[in-house]
């Protein structure tokens, strides 16, 4: 058996050494906004052969419309630009094929307004927050403790700071935006990182229910012990998969891709470090009040 209470302090410096910079960046920058919440027009256009970005920046300025920005994947060219009219979208389709020698085919052509933009962030928040009261309500009733249903949601806090933290460094540093894909990487990890803090809850429930003589801190070490393998075997799975997908997925869903991995990782490490930790630290906070009662 892994004395995994032993070590509570270096989970927490490890937390925080992940958190304290994301944190920052998400006060002091905030989260990079793409067009589903500002608004705006996403257009994707292939061509025949992959073109300098130089080229399509050129193309851009010579057309006069306002663009937030582009991404290229292979032959296609992904452009976010502020809302126009179809007339402006051709006068740029035109003028790239001019520069570049080569007709370009118009694959995605969206334009989101700011005040759907504005409707989809207010339901999104509302999901996440109503998510976070169900599964506490669900937790605590499922254990017959609050102190489970708290625990786990503070693991869930904590994963879901990680990704809007990772995420704002990214949008500062490299100027990558969240849209609605981020949003559903940010619900999903929410189902995730309880998930498996459910099992070793599960685990701890069952041996206290057994064995009321052997001490909360190794009943919960037995219980991470026998579920960690089992906890890495399944997240190993998800995560290679999604490292396949980053490489081979496409610039579309590249950083839906990393929200989810971010999430992944943090999930499968609150579970035992983050969540089980706060379980024990509540216990032993509970006999100290206990005793000095007496």
């Amino acid at each position: 058996m892994i004395r995994f209470s032993k070590y509570l302090w270096l989970y927490a410096l490890i937390s925080l050494f992940v958190l304290v910079p994301g944190v920052y960046s998400l006060v002091r920058y905030g989260l990079r906004p793409g067009i589903d919440f500002t608004g705006g027009t996403l257009l994707e256009l292939s061509f025949g052969k992959t073109l300098p970005e130089e080229t399509i920046r050129s193309s851009l300025e010579r057309s006069g419309i306002p663009f937030v920005g582009f991404q290229t994947s292979g032959t296609s060219v992904l452009v976010r630009i502020k809302p126009e009219g179809s007339e402006s979208v051709l006068q740029f389709q035109k003028e790239i094929e001019r520069s570049a020698s080569v007709a370009a085919t118009v694959d995605r052509n969206e334009t989101v307004g700011p005040i759907l933009g504005s409707e989809l962030l207010v339901k999104a928040t509302f999901a996440a927050i109503l998510a976070i009261l169900v599964i506490l309500a669900y937790v605590a009733y499922a254990f017959r403790n609050i102190k489970f249903g708290i625990s786990a949601v503070i693991a869930l806090i904590h994963d879901l700071l990680v990704v809007l933290g990772v995420f704002s460094l990214l949008g500062h540093m490299y100027a990558v935006e969240v849209d609605t894909l981020f949003v559903t990487a940010f619900l999903t990890t929410m189902s995730f990182s309880v998930h498996d803090t459910i099992v070793v809850f599960d685990r701890i429930r069952e041996y206290r229910k057994k064995d009321d003589k052997t001490s909360f801190e190794q009943l919960s070490d037995r219980a991470l012990t026998e579920t960690m393998g089992r906890s890495l075997t399944n997240s190993l799975t998800i995560i290679f998969m999604l490292l396949a997908l980053i490489l081979l997925g496409g610039e579309t869903i590249k950083w839906f891709i990393v929200a989810l991995l971010v999430g992944t990782v943090s999930g499968t490490y609150s579970s035992p470090f983050i969540a089980t930790p706060v379980l024990l630290l509540w216990d032993r906070w509970e006999k100290r009040r206990v005793k000095s009662g007496k």
